[in-house]
């Protein structure tokens, strides 16, 4: 069976973004060459979820080809429907669905980008089997949370952690069952 991973970035104090969306402070640990195991994570991917509000992101700053590479297929969660581009479809159904069947089709493992909303959904109902979360170093104070009030308890098993040089640590944790 597929699993479905979470690879992500926050503050130290549990942001994913500044408010209004804003990502500014994942330059604090850019440096050229170093793509924090990123480029070997999506190897192992075919399908991306992703929420509507992070797609609108990535797709103004990057572009849509950062997602749709024509390699795989991708889920833009939304409450909006729209015609399906390429190989992206904006769904707007039963996520608990439409993940148990991506999970029990055969492929390559599933890449959940964000946002906090399609996450904290997915941890409710118990679906993310995989955590690797890159802690930048920068306190925020406010903004979107990674992890919401209201999901059960789950209990992880450690894998690895990960230092390097510009202070992100990365820590990777895999779903106890």
């Amino acid at each position: 069976m597929r699993k479905i991973s979470l690879f992500i970035a926050l503050s130290l104090d549990g942001y994913i973004a500044k408010p209004n969306d804003d990502l500014s402070f994942l330059k604090l640990v850019e440096k050229e060459g170093e793509d924090y195991g990123y480029a070997e994570f999506v190897a192992q991917i075919d399908t991306i979820i992703i929420g509507r509000r992070t797609y609108d992101y990535v797709l103004k700053e990057i572009g849509a080809s950062h997602y749709d590479n024509g390699d795989r297929d991708v889920y833009v969660i939304t409450r909006t429907a729209r015609p399906k581009i390429g190989r992206t479809t904006f769904y707007t159904g039963n996520l608990e669905e439409l993940i148990n069947r991506l999970k029990s089709e055969v492929g390559k493992n599933i890449y959940c980008d964000g946002g906090a909303e399609v996450i904290n959904e997915l941890l409710k109902h118990d679906l993310i089997d995989e955590l690797i979360i890159s802690v930048i170093p920068v306190l925020l104070g406010n903004g979107t949370r990674l992890f919401k009030d209201g999901r059960p308890e789950q209990t992880l098993e450690f894998i690895t952690s990960k230092t390097f040089e510009t202070g992100l640590a990365q820590l990777h944790y895999r779903r106890k069952k």
